[in-house]
């Protein structure tokens, strides 16, 4: 196993033990989420999209992941810990209450579109 490897078992290791840390349900309403959701839908809500900026990579389906998951990702961008051109750009115009919101609206598989 190489560096890059080690490291990446690493990280997903200590990622899924937070996971499991975390309270089950965002703060944040979902019925707010709905008029927000419009930036994120483009890429998100398209099954088995792909696309090329910055690289080629497939986009992550967000409906039904963990609300807190959702909130931590999204402060991840939004603080710099976390790089990716578009996401970053986009949760930089985020407030708390509107990560909370989404998050809640997405953690909530039946009602996210």
């Amino acid at each position: 196993m190489n560096v890059s490897m080690k490291r990446a078992a690493v990280v997903i290791t200590v990622g899924l033990g937070f996971a499991f840390w975390l309270p089950a349900n965002a703060a944040g309403s979902a019925e707010a989420a709905k008029s927000k959701v419009s930036m994120c839908i483009g890429c998100h809500g398209i099954p088995y999209y792909r696309t090329a900026y910055p690289d080629v990579y497939h986009v992550p389906k967000i409906a039904g992941q963990s609300a807190p998951y959702i909130v931590k990702a999204l402060q991840a961008y939004k603080d710099g810990a976390r790089n990716h051109p578009s996401m970053t750009g986009i949760a930089r115009g985020l407030s708390d209450a509107d990560i909370e919101d989404l998050a809640a609206y997405y953690g909530n598989a039946s009602g996210a579109k």
